[in-house]
């Protein structure tokens, strides 16, 4: 019997970050001893649809800002974050978000830290002005995330409500103009968030979990032991078509799969790299 003590807060953080019912929540918790990852397994393994977001960021409202340079082949987000919506808003907020992202274009910092020590027009530094303007507004702020990424060819989208935003290098591009192909492969990432490009970019321990929780599932079911190998591969398989970016269902034509949409756009067309940055998650 587990002995740690499960609080309403920590139910409450489960059943944001997973969608599943409050008792489940609790059930889950409970029999991993406090175990936020393996509660989530339990729940997979118990049926529940799970959501894969990971909230519980206090700064889960801000801006994600892009600059993409004059040729293409390379890009820039900033995400600056905050805690509420309303300071989202505020002029002052929006003004660092820009200045922040001018300064990423301007020196190219490789890394977060990199971008914090950078000096703006005044003299101060990056992290100086977040400081300063934390203290004006009385609000955390953060560069959640900072990407620098460069390809052959770079596209970005911008989600409506500025709190996502999605960068992706393609290859094979030959000099056409894939400008409308790669803003749809853009909003595929973004509505459907691949953890990976494609079969080989997935992370080993991904791929064990995935099998493991797909085992548990088919021997619950009742199915024969030797028959749970083969299941197991076949929702593997399906793991990898559901959530990896070349092998998705193309959301525009579901005839398609994306790795077929883009050949058909340029022979050999395919992506190399992607990000996908969105606030809160």
């Amino acid at each position: 019997m587990s002995t740690v003590q499960i609080s309403a807060a920590d139910v409450n953080k489960l059943r944001q970050q997973t969608g599943a019912g409050m008792m489940d929540c609790k059930k889950a918790l409970v029999e991993a001893n406090g175990d936020f990852e393996a509660a989530v397994d339990l729940l997979r393994k118990k049926g529940q649809k799970v959501s894969a977001a990971r909230s519980g960021n206090a700064t889960s409202e801000g801006l994600v800002s892009i600059a993409v340079s004059a040729d293409g082949t390379n890009g820039k987000l900033v995400a600056l974050a905050c805690e509420t919506e309303p300071v989202s808003k505020v002029e002052d907020f929006r003004n660092l978000a820009q200045a922040v992202l001018a300064a990423a274009v301007a020196n190219n910092p490789a890394t977060t830290e990199e971008l914090s020590a950078i000096a703006l027009e005044d003299g101060r530094t990056v992290a100086e002005t977040i400081t300063e303007l934390t203290g004006k507004i009385g609000e955390k702020i953060v560069i959640q995330e900072y990407v620098n990424i460069s390809g052959e060819k770079i596209v970005s989208y911008i989600h409506s409500n500025g709190k996502m935003g999605v960068l992706v290098v393609f290859e094979g591009a030959n000099g056409a103009d894939i400008t409308e192909a790669g803003k749809d492969v853009a909003m595929q990432i973004a509505a459907m968030n691949p953890v990976a490009v494609d079969k080989d970019g997935v992370d080993p321990a991904t791929i064990e979990r995935e099998i493991e929780i797909a085992k548990d599932v088919i021997r619950q079911e009742g199915k024969p032991e030797e028959m749970v190998e083969k299941i197991a591969a076949g929702k593997l398989n399906k793991f990898y078509k559901d959530s990896t970016l070349l092998n998705q269902e193309f959301v525009k034509d579901s005839s398609l799969d994306v790795r077929k949409f883009l050949d058909n756009t340029v022979k050999g067309l395919t992506v190399s790299a992607f990000k996908r940055v969105q606030l809160g998650a």
